[in-house]
């Protein structure tokens, strides 16, 4: 991508100062809000920066976007993979879900499932959940990160070792071109693995944004995982990969 020199702008203002605003940005420069909007846009769509409400984040693979502007990075497209991954958990079954901001939308879709009983290191999805009186929540405990709500450690890991779900629903930070799904705190990476190996069914959901970005820790490969719920086509050679792992890859655009 060839960029302009406002956009170039755009970068070095991003890379000072973590974070950039539409209105910051139209002031700054004298252009309309509609002139930045299309400018953050194609500085996302070159890998640059990601989208949040009223803004951007500089891209960055050595730390995780903040907690409230990943909530807002792709609301859409995670409404709806929640709604499909929702659909494919039954009434009645046991559930794990885990620390981030695409399991918490599928934590909302799951409000009127009947006879669930959901485990979860995620304060967010408790709190969610409890307006669903036929479901039985059971916390994790664990060491509370105050940035998102999560709970990690070895107390977590021992607690999720204590039972057998019959699905588990996963996000990561990041999904690179071999498969592997990776994220930033190596905590929460074991309790991750820990919630995969007690699933009988394991679902990934992860919007394109995680295609995007990098991060130092492995979790896992998709080829553990069962299905995939995402927005947009897997890149390279991920669609042919998954047919051999029979990994389903459930397209929610």
């Amino acid at each position: 991508m060839s960029l302009s020199f406002r956009q170039a702008d755009i970068l070095e203002i991003a890379s000072a100062e973590g974070r950039v605003t539409v209105d910051g940005l139209a002031e700054r420069f004298g252009v309309t809000v509609q002139t930045i909007r299309r400018d953050l846009t194609e500085l996302a769509e070159a890998g640059k920066l990601d989208r949040v409400h009223g803004g951007a984040v500089l891209r960055s693979s050595l730390a995780n976007i903040g907690y409230e502007d990943r909530r807002t990075l792709n609301a859409d497209a995670k409404t709806l993979m929640a709604q499909a991954c929702a659909q494919d958990i039954p009434d009645g079954a046991s559930v794990f879900l885990n620390i981030g901001t695409s399991t918490e939308a599928v934590a909302r879709q799951l409000l009127n499932h009947k006879n669930l009983m959901v485990v979860t290191n995620n304060m967010n999805v408790a709190n969610i959940l409890v307006d669903n009186p036929d479901c039985e929540i059971v916390v994790a405990g664990g060491i509370l990160r105050r940035s998102d709500g999560g709970l990690i450690g070895n107390l977590t890991v021992s607690t999720i070792r204590q039972f057998k779900f019959d699905y588990a629903v996963i996000g990561c930070s990041a999904l690179d071109a071999d498969g592997d799904l990776l994220d930033f705190d190596f905590q929460e990476v074991h309790v991750s693995q820990t919630i995969i190996a007690q699933a009988r069914h394991s679902l990934l959901v992860a919007d394109h944004s995680k295609f995007q970005r990098s991060a130092p820790a492995r979790i896992t490969s998709l080829a553990e995982i069962d299905s995939v719920y995402t927005d947009q086509v897997l890149p390279g050679k991920l669609p042919q990969h998954c047919r051999e792992w029979q990994t389903d890859v459930i397209m929610c655009d």
